[in-house]
């Protein structure tokens, strides 16, 4: 669905209205209720493929509709991505060890509006790099969110995410980034998570977009697969990511994916 709504900034980034936020904050309930719903189904000796068919059914059972399945010819109502795959990852017959970590992202649709989050799961006990990666990347992703007010850039929101991981001696991934959204999928800008303060379009009351950075253990170089979605670290890495949708408002922002039961960060118990 191409959205009419609003105006477009001269970077192409529409400009959403009052009354959106709450079309979008509807979406992006469902969207984190889903990850809420779906924790008790991650264990050690599942399956990436039965998690996926669980969160199908939940998708129907909100009444939303997966913007995945057939985007580009993907099939499946998630993205799952475990250990050194950054992003993208298919879900599949393979299960799930002890210790391993995984990223599950799940984008509905619900009245035409899209709800797109992300964040981190962990089967049996987390060892204690695997933690530390996911503490940091979790905390560069609100690191970033902390930047978005009008008058701000999107060069200030890669900035304070790239600063914060590099101190931690860890490395951003560039090959991918955050997007607009609405009543489209991906849209403007391009929402780096690196960066210079000052620089690119300048974030106004109105815009939606997401904000997900991807996090490596090692280097920052990916690759994809032969499937031509997976995306995995270079060198074998292990690679975390945590998504966030979030609006610009008059004093700074409104993040529509919070978690409802706020178990958004996996070690939360």
């Amino acid at each position: 669905m191409n959205s009419t709504r609003g105006r477009l900034t001269k970077d192409g980034i529409r400009i959403y209205e009052p009354k959106d936020f709450v079309c979008m904050a509807k979406a992006g309930h469902v969207a984190a209720t889903i990850l809420d719903e779906i924790a008790p189904h991650i264990f050690v000796g599942q399956t990436t493929g039965e998690i996926d068919r669980i969160i199908t059914g939940m998708v129907i059972a909100h009444g939303a509709k997966s913007a995945t399945i057939g985007y580009k010819g993907y099939q499946h109502a998630s993205c799952i991505s475990v250990n050194h795959v950054v992003c993208h990852g298919i879900p599949a017959d393979k299960r799930i060890k002890e210790g391993d970590i995984l990223n599950i992202d799940v984008t509905v649709i619900l009245d035409g509006w899209f709800g797109d989050t992300s964040r981190m799961y962990v089967a049996g006990k987390l060892a204690r790099r695997s933690e530390r990666l996911i503490q940091v990347t979790h905390d560069a992703l609100f690191k970033g969110i902390s930047a978005v007010k009008p008058g701000n850039t999107f060069g200030d929101i890669g900035n304070a995410i790239q600063t914060y991981v590099e101190e931690h001696r860890m490395s951003v991934v560039k090959d991918f980034c955050g997007h607009g959204l609405g009543q489209v999928f991906h849209a403007p800008p391009n929402v780096l998570h690196y960066g210079r303060p000052g620089t690119g379009p300048v974030l106004e009351e109105g815009m939606f977009f997401t904000i997900e950075p991807m996090v490596n253990l090692g280097r920052p170089e990916t690759k994809v697969l032969a499937d031509d979605w997976t995306a995995v670290t270079r060198d074998k890495s292990l690679s975390a990511q945590f998504e966030h949708s979030v609006g610009v408002t008059s004093q700074g922002f409104e993040i529509f994916t919070l978690s409802p039961t706020d178990t958004f960060h996996p070690t939360y118990k």
